[in-house]
């Protein structure tokens, strides 16, 4: 089981920092052109343009949070924090915000392609990002095991 949690605590990190620099859809208007945005540049083209609240929330939302998350689910594994820590009333409040992001991109790529929009295909990006919240979720759970067995 530790390995497992170890392999974990590495491998959502990096799949997280792949989500968010690499494409996460593409989307192709018109057969002429064609945008491949990242997270970041996401981000960074609503800051530049008229939505800097927007890029605010998703900053908070897509980045922030699932750092924050990611700390407090490693300080949880190696037993820096116990019981009833900051960490660990943190963390179930970020725990409900780990699969929104993913959920919103597949919304907008559906009704992208539904509403004739464009045609728009996911990307890496999408599914590193996807993958770091699935394995930030399997490595909190083994963390709260052995936090169990550990304070018995």
């Amino acid at each position: 089981m530790r390995l497992t949690i170890a392999l974990a605590l590495v491998l959502a990190p990096l799949f997280f920092g792949l989500g968010i620099v690499l494409p996460l859809m593409r989307f192709e208007t018109l057969y002429f052109f064609d945008q491949s945005p990242s997270l970041l540049g996401v981000i960074a083209t609503l800051w530049t343009g008229d939505d800097p609240v927007l890029a605010l929330v998703v900053g908070l939302v897509s980045v922030v949070f699932p750092v924050v998350k990611l700390v407090a689910i490693a300080a949880e594994a190696v037993g820096a924090v116990r019981g009833s820590g900051f960490a660990m009333r943190l963390l179930p409040h970020l725990s409900r915000w780990s699969l929104m992001d993913v959920v919103l991109v597949a919304l907008v790529i559906v009704a992208a392609k539904t509403g004739g929009i464009a045609q728009a295909f996911s990307q890496p990006g999408l599914w590193f990002y996807a993958g770091s919240a699935l394995t930030a979720a399997v490595a909190h759970g083994l963390a709260g095991r052995i936090g169990a067995s550990r304070d018995t």
